[in-house]
């Protein structure tokens, strides 16, 4: 379980096939801030740009994870060297300071527009159309593993247009500031949402709404 505030920024630095074919996954090797690792231990969760991975190893300021192909399939940017958002698994003594945060990718949106206006940035998603009846106003969203605010929810028959603000401070304490227009992103809906959405599937008595 994590929060959506972002704990490091670390970089994948080397990305190894488990197999020759589409069906294997992929090691990754991330480079982290020096000391981010101290309390760490094999087998703890750590999310990458919002997904939840297990560490396999650990040296140094360097810790590996193994992905699988559907997770690959289910994610972007987790394929290639590049920065990645860190966030370490929740303790049960931390503060919330995000929003509830499972780690699990629910689909990849596209950046459409991104900004600065006055003194914050203004960012537009295109999001996929599953994933419209999850967002409302001042509704809560993981963006790469970030927890942000929606301003501005605009539907269209292929999805919705989703608008943040995001100040400098999120900027300068994350790999958001390197997103582009047409970059894509790994999104996660509201837990609450998600449970919402499954009751309205059910009558009073329990039974499924025909």
């Amino acid at each position: 379980m994590f929060t959506g505030i972002i704990t490091g920024v670390g970089r994948i630095i080397a990305v190894h096939d488990l197999g020759r074919s589409l069906d294997h996954g992929k090691r990754l090797h991330i480079e982290t801030p020096a000391g981010y690792l101290d309390d760490a231990q094999l087998g703890d969760s750590i999310a990458l740009n919002g997904a939840c991975i297990t560490v396999t190893s650990l040296q140094d300021n360097v810790f590996t994870v193994d992905i699988s192909a559907e997770s690959l399939n289910k994610t972007s940017g987790l394929d290639q060297t590049c920065s990645v958002n860190l966030e370490k698994a929740l303790k049960a003594n931390d503060r919330l300071g995000g929003h509830i945060v499972s780690g699990h990718v629910d689909g990849a949106g596209r950046v459409t527009q991104f900004e600065k206006i006055g003194e914050s940035w203004l960012l537009k998603i295109k999001t996929p159309l599953s994933l419209s009846k999850f967002l409302t106003y001042k509704g809560s969203i993981t963006v790469n593993g970030v927890s942000l605010t929606v301003n501005i929810v605009n539907d269209h028959n292929d999805g919705c247009e989703i608008s943040i603000n995001l100040i400098p401070h999120t900027l300068d304490n994350t790999v958001l500031g390197q997103l582009k227009v047409h970059d894509q992103v790994n999104l996660e809906i509201d837990t609450v949402a998600r449970y919402v959405e499954r009751m309205l599937q059910f009558d009073a008595t329990g039974h499924p709404k025909k």
